[in-house]
């Protein structure tokens, strides 16, 4: 006979060490990040988008489907759009499907993976600084790539460092080598001559 419910997985409630694990990830939610990237999606997008309710829950909702967050990655480029079809669906795997285009623009885009948030992140609501975190990410790219696709404020976001790429000549470079190994020294002479290591241990 088949024990009932084994392997399961429990959807319920979370307690003990999950709860607080949760609520850890939770207090990382920063709500006025979250009124600055609904206004430049907002503004990035159009009218058409919409707002989400305040909070939490509102922003999850508002992002769930993948459809803002396509529009989104898709008004960063000026041509060839990277998400080809943008259709809002009730099916989890068709919403799930459409994030996953967004998280793949969004790396083809530049947003490394460490700044990428995972699809159970935001469609299960597990880990909405992360969706932040992707979001602010973005945000920053846009700005520093000058591309006029931006349509927000230029203090919403950080400017990213950018590459300062030299080229040196060979002859350079060959200078280069020889003031590494000067800066190296000698250690002609050296001894352990004088130093001390604590005491002795004493032996009765």
């Amino acid at each position: 006979m088949a024990t009932k419910g084994v392997g399961m997985a429990n959807k319920g409630p979370s307690f003990g060490l999950s709860r607080q694990v949760q609520d850890k990830i939770d207090s990382k939610y920063d709500t006025e990040l979250e009124q600055i990237l609904v206004e430049w999606i907002s503004r990035q997008c159009g009218s058409g988008v919409g707002k989400p309710e305040a909070g939490k829950t509102g922003f999850q909702t508002w992002l769930k489907d993948g459809c803002v967050l396509s529009e989104l990655i898709n008004s960063l480029f000026t041509t060839d759009k990277p998400v080809k079809k943008i259709a809002s669906s009730p099916a989890a795997f068709k919403q799930m499907e459409q994030i996953s285009q967004f998280l793949n623009a969004s790396e083809k885009y530049g947003v490394t993976k460490t700044d990428m948030f995972q699809t159970v992140d935001l469609w299960e609501g597990k880990d909405l600084a992360a969706v932040q975190r992707t979001l602010s990410a973005l945000g920053s790219l846009a700005i520093t790539k000058e591309e006029g696709t931006y349509k927000g404020e230029a203090n919403w976001f950080f400017k990213k460092a950018q590459e300062n790429k030299r080229d040196f000549s060979d002859d350079q470079m060959k200078a280069g080598k020889n003031v590494i190994g000067l800066q190296m020294g000698s250690n002609q002479g050296a001894s352990q001559e004088g130093m001390s290591y604590g005491r002795p241990r004493q032996i009765m």
